[in-house]
């Protein structure tokens, strides 16, 4: 009998994890809502029901012979997807660590606990709390249990403070916001796989973002130009903090103009945004997905490189502009992309968080010095 698996959500990044489980013989069973799910036509089996239904999901799976549950770039799906394997006794992070790995607010205080350098913090809901902070301007507001940019909101005054702390508010599942320390820096993220306790960082990705005030990401590249020796024990401490144990993982922090390494939040997951689903693997030849599924199963992962690696990009597209230079790369570098996305036509609606922007495409040069020379067309740009 083929193995099977269940994956929890099928928009166009999970939709890689569709294709790959496929290719490897696995049927496929995919969760999600029916609207934007592009892996619905890649499935063997797609049930369109919401990803926090997981009562229900755990219903139809009790009657599935399933090797393993994962989904790879939603914290949304990390609380079913640990829900699951759990009632169905197959690997994966406890109910705890989902809990904890997708509150900010509660992924804060354990760091807070553990000693591991984190920006200073505040949770809120209301204007009251926004007057009971005591803290130098700017500050970062947060919805605590979202992500993909939404809500987030750099803030110069008390005003602007309690504004944003109410949209977070409103769009927050829990109906609260963190707010955070500014900290001056370049934003990076690290990869890592993780399994019977053992953790593996595979990657570091330099993040480029809108800047304020909604730091909504433009794009990333890998490898970045910081060596995954320098940020490794801080991430490991973090993994260990929040009891990741099985999978994939995606740590964000900044570092300082002085050096240090502050840890932002870390998810129990790949990173999106084709971080993990792509990037990884055109960069370090590592085949991060299937690592990922592999430990869903209970298989040990595999680091034997698949490819060469290579400087490996994605760009997400905003507006015109960066849909004449994709067309410009499509003529004269269309040896470096990979994959280009379906693309929404501007509007002239505005880009409000990553799940606004029209479309993005991934690209691989041969080396540094061949990215370099695209980097400012694309303005992705790794050197001052």
């Amino acid at each position: 009998m083929p193995q099977a698996v269940a994956i929890i959500g099928a928009n166009d990044f999970q939709n890689q994890a569709i294709l790959l489980a496929k290719s490897l013989g696995y049927v496929t069973h995919v969760f999600a809502w029916a609207d934007g799910a592009v892996g619905k036509d890649t499935a063997d089996y797609f049930y369109p029901i919401s990803i926090t239904q997981k009562e229900q999901i755990l219903e139809i799976c009790r009657k599935l012979r399933l090797d393993g549950v994962f989904s790879i770039g939603s914290d949304l799906a990390v609380p079913t997807v640990s829900y699951l394997a759990a009632r169905l006794g197959l690997p994966g992070n406890s109910e705890a660590c989902a809990a904890v790995s997708t509150n900010k607010y509660q992924m804060r205080r354990r760091f807070l606990e553990r000693g591991i350098p984190t920006p200073r913090f505040w949770e809120v809901a209301d204007a009251v709390g926004c007057d009971a902070i005591e803290a130098a301007f700017p500050l970062i507001v947060k919805p605590t249990d979202r992500s993909g940019s939404r809500g987030v909101t750099r803030v110069e005054d008390a005003q602007s403070l309690r504004e944003a702390v109410a949209r977070c508010v409103a769009c927050s599942f829990a109906k609260k916001a963190i707010v955070e320390e500014f900290i001056e820096g370049d934003e990076y993220s690290a990869e890592s796989i993780t399994f019977a306790g053992q953790h593996r960082l595979l990657a570091v990705t330099k993040k480029f973002t809108t800047g304020a005030p909604h730091f909504i990401e433009t794009g990333h590249v890998q490898p970045a130009p910081v060596s995954p020796d320098r940020v490794q024990d801080a991430v490991y401490q973090a993994l260990d903090a929040l009891e990741i144990t099985n999978g994939a993982s995606h740590a964000e922090f900044k570092i300082t103009p002085a050096g240090d390494v502050r840890l932002i939040e870390v998810g129990a997951r790949m990173g999106g945004d084709c971080i993990g689903s792509d990037l990884v693997r055109l960069s370090t030849g590592y085949d991060f997905l299937r690592m990922t599924l592999d430990a869903a199963c209970g298989k040990a992962p595999d680091f034997t490189p698949v490819s060469e690696p290579q400087t490996a990009f994605v760009r997400f597209l905003f507006e015109q502009e960066d849909l004449d230079v994709l067309r410009g790369l499509q003529i004269s570098e269309s040896a470096v992309l990979r994959r280009v996305s379906a693309i929404d036509l501007p509007d002239g609606r505005q880009v409000t968080d990553s799940s606004t922007r029209l479309g993005y495409y991934i690209g691989a040069c041969a080396d540094a010095a061949q990215f370099e020379k695209l980097c400012t067309q694309i303005h992705l740009c790794t050197k001052g």
